[in-house]
């Protein structure tokens, strides 16, 4: 009975992970993925058939991917428990049996979660393989499409039964379209259901030929000086936009109404299905010519293009419109007849030659306004973007014809269109811009700077962004290649055992800004309510707040990285690679860094003090990590690195106290009473208010100067800020009592004595030719000569009027 009850046991047990494969991977994917490679390998599947199969892969792949996360929980929380065992013996090692025996039965259960997602992960890749092998077949057959070569339009013999395929087009449409009314299959729906036939060709006959000066009496009556205002220009381009959209409205109506009524075939149902295309063409071909290129002078142009030249814009951009609806109907023609088809080159080929003339014209007229805007000295980015756009417009419309004219029709026809529709999207990107542009100017009020605003630039980069899919689309990606690079986008990158992911990303963002705001609001708290009501400086309250800061930052980016589930150990080689390149190029910057750190921490200065670094006086406004800026007593900043504070010389005049000794040099005249000069100075020092008495202020005698008698006046004051404001009020009590008590204060002075003057006397007058003709030149003039200068021996036998002063 035991061995019975072990055989059943043993029997579930494998029975089980089995059954869950099973479940994980269908059987049916076998017979899917059998028919894929089959029909990968067929040469007659058509295109198609594999857009059906890929679309069916792609189901597939999506079921696998979410098979390859389940039981994703448990299967952590049994690997937590084998981790929590401890190592596994190493080999002639034991371990106690009932560690043994739960650790076997940890890693049974962990297989058989396994065992499903392994099998989805194989069936995961397989199936993504399978999509890359059908995208390669898809593309391979795209490419080889696009360099085939057809019979070349330029040879005559293909004109006529062009020309006859064309006719016999357009009879068939036209025998299709009278067909129900001269069957009578018409009148009987009019009979039947006349009335709401009525109304909708009522409401398309309106809204194709009355919509237009209904919106444009509208337009005069809303907008009677023309859209001077931001909010005026937004319902210009509403109101222009809905005259635009309107009339397709009503054709659609109007083709509805012709179905119902009977009219049907090959060639109706494409006009029915081109017409719409067409006529929207010409109206956003005609919208976007206004758009960009104006007709009012004052409006504000998405080229830099002169107004009396907008009206030659205006003409080329509607110009390609027509050619462009001109192909979209042969585009149809060539889908509902053969013969059409077979002469399809020699249409686009006409159509061709008139697209790229215009571009050509487009071209010269762009890189025309370019030019004149470089020699008026006006080289925007604007003009930069005439410039290029204009020289390839003139590039494709020289080459599109040829290539087409060779016989190479899709090649052709993949650089012309999508060159076309490419500058469409980029005035459609500007018009979207300058909405966004005058709807901040209209909600803020900020008409003026609105375009120099940060949020409304921001959202015209978006929409510029969010505008490369659709470029990518218009010049031939695939929209299952953009859906396979978006999903790929999704999935991230890998870098070691990290997986880097939008979703990593934004969980990182999000959860970041919030510990940063988190740390803002503890740093608020901590300066309003806490630090004030404690002791602490300036000083102290700084480095305590720019630590909070410091450990918040750093906090948070630690809980973000563990959030997003980002695993830096798999960085940990490559950090380590780039640290020593790191450490010698960022060298200067740690060390400042660390220079900061101390000064938070050590505090040699502080906010508000007044310091001297390298000869520079000026008080600390602020100390961040790398730099500490000062602000000198010319309102000047000065940036210092955080390291010439720590290794250099600084001079702190407020570091312990605010109070700070002043020196006052004072002198008077010779034969001054000096014991009563120096009464007078203490008691003018003593009697200032910001001079401190203990210590008392010193007057000392310093010696015999040149001119006077010297004195200083030292003294403590209460704010040494305040030195230079007590120095000149002490200069000015004095200069006053010295000029009460008769006291002279001698000023610098030299008496200078001839040593001969009565030579001055005798000496006759001399004519100026003589003095021309006897003078001796300059360096011949002897030092002994009358003009030898001294001073004077005994200034008391001196005469007055000899004296020089």
């Amino acid at each position: 009975m035991l061995r019975l009850l072990l055989s059943l046991a043993l029997v579930c047990a494998l029975a089980t992970p089995l059954r869950a494969q099973s479940e994980a991977v269908p059987p049916e994917w076998t017979v899917v993925s059998e028919r894929a490679v089959s029909l990968l390998q067929s040469e007659t599947v058509s295109d198609a058939a594999l857009d059906r199969l890929r679309a069916q892969l792609v189901d597939w792949r999506a079921q696998f991917d979410e098979a390859r996360t389940a039981n994703s929980g448990r299967i952590a929380t049994v690997r937590a428990e084998i981790d929590a065992l401890g190592p596994a013996p190493a080999e002639g090692e034991s371990e106690p049996e009932d560690v043994a025996s739960r650790r076997a039965e940890l890693r049974e259960q962990l297989e058989t979660l396994l065992a499903p997602v392994r099998a989805a992960e194989v069936a995961y890749n397989s199936v993504n393989g399978l999509i890359a092998e059908t995208d390669t077949v898809i593309e391979g057959r795209r490419a080889a499409a696009l360099l085939s070569q057809e019979t070349p339009p330029v040879n005559p013999v293909t004109w006529w039964p062009a020309v006859t395929a064309a006719s016999t087009w357009f009879l068939s449409l036209a025998g299709q379209i009278a067909a129900p009314f001269t069957s009578g299959e018409a009148g009987q729906v009019l009979r039947e259901d006349g009335l709401r036939i009525g109304l909708l060709s009522t409401l398309a006959l309106l809204l194709v030929f009355r919509s237009y000066g209904w919106l444009s009496r509208l337009r005069a009556k809303v907008l009677p000086e023309g859209p001077a205002t931001p909010l005026g220009r937004l319902s210009e381009l509403g109101l222009t936009f809905l005259r635009m959209v309107m009339p397709v409205l009503g054709l659609v109506v109007a083709l509805r109404v012709v179905e119902e009524l009977g009219v049907g075939g090959a060639a109706a149902d494409a006009m029915m299905r081109a017409l719409p295309v067409m006529v929207a063409w010409l109206l956003v071909s005609r919208w976007l010519a206004a758009q960009a290129f104006p007709a009012q002078d004052n409006a504000v142009t998405l080229f830099p293009v002169a107004p009396a030249n907008r009206l030659e814009g205006r003409f080329h951009a509607i110009l390609l419109g027509i050619m462009a609806a001109l192909a979209v109907l042969v585009y149809e023609m060539s889908d509902s007849s053969r013969d059409v088809a077979q002469s399809r080159a020699v249409f686009h080929f006409a159509i061709s030659v008139v697209a790229g003339l215009t571009l050509i014209r487009l071209g010269q007229f762009l890189l025309r306004e370019a030019k004149a805007d470089a020699e008026d000295g006006d080289a925007s980015f604007w003009s930069q973007v005439n410039r290029l756009v204009g020289r390839a417009l003139m590039i494709v419309g020289l080459i599109t014809p040829l290539a087409i004219g060779a016989g190479y029709v899709n090649l052709g026809l993949a650089m012309l269109w999508p060159t076309v529709m490419s500058i469409a999207l980029l005035v459609g990107i500007g018009v979207a811009q300058a909405v966004v542009f005058d709807a901040f100017a209209a909600i803020t009020g900020r008409t003026e700077t609105a375009r120099d605003a940060l949020a409304p630039t921001l959202v015209g980069f978006a929409l510029a962004v969010a505008s490369l899919p659709l470029f990518a689309l218009v010049w031939g990606v695939r929209l299952q290649t953009l859906g396979e690079w978006w999903q790929a986008f999704l999935n991230g990158i890998a870098i070691g055992e990290t997986r880097l992911s939008p979703e990593n990303f934004l969980t990182f963002v999000l959860v970041f800004v919030a510990g940063y705001m988190a740390t803002r609001l503890v740093k608020g708290v901590l300066r309003t309510s806490v630090l004030p009501k404690t002791n602490l400086d300036t000083g102290g309250t700084n480095a305590i707040l720019s630590g909070t800061g410091y450990v918040g930052i750093t906090l948070a980016a630690l809980l973000a990285i563990t959030t997003a589930g980002i695993d830096l150990s798999g960085l940990a080689i490559v950090a380590g690679a780039l640290s020593v390149g790191v450490g010698f190029g960022l060298q200067t910057i740690v060390q400042n860094f660390v220079s900061g750190i101390i000064l938070l921490i050590e505090r040699p200065i502080k906010l508000g003090d007044w310091i001297n670094v390298n000869g520079m006086d000026g008080f600390v406004r602020q100390i961040s990590v790398r730099s500490t800026r000062i602000e000198t007593f010319d309102r000047q900043d000065v940036i210092i690195p955080n390291a010439d504070l720590i290794a250099g010389t600084v001079t702190n005049y407020t570091l312990g106290n605010s109070s700070g000794r002043v020196l006052v040099p004072v002198g008077v005249a010779y034969g001054t009473d000096t014991r009563k000069v120096e009464a007078i100075l203490r008691e003018i020092v003593e009697a200032h208010p910001m001079v401190v008495l203990n210590p008392p202020p010193t007057i000392t005698m310093e010696g015999f100067g040149a001119d006077s008698l010297d004195f200083m006046i030292r003294a403590v004051l209460r704010d040494v800020l305040w030195k230079v404001t007590v120095k000149s009020d002490i200069n000015h009590e004095i200069a006053k009592r010295f000029q009460e008590e008769g006291i002279e204060i001698p000023f610098a002075q030299r008496d200078v004595w001839l040593r001969n003057p009565e030579t001055l006397q005798t000496r006759a007058p001399r004519t100026a030719a003589a003095s021309d003709q006897s003078a001796p030149p300059a360096d011949d003039v002897s030092d002994d000569g009358p003009w030898q200068d001294e001073v004077a021996s005994d200034p008391e036998t001196a005469d007055p009027e000899q004296e020089t002063t």
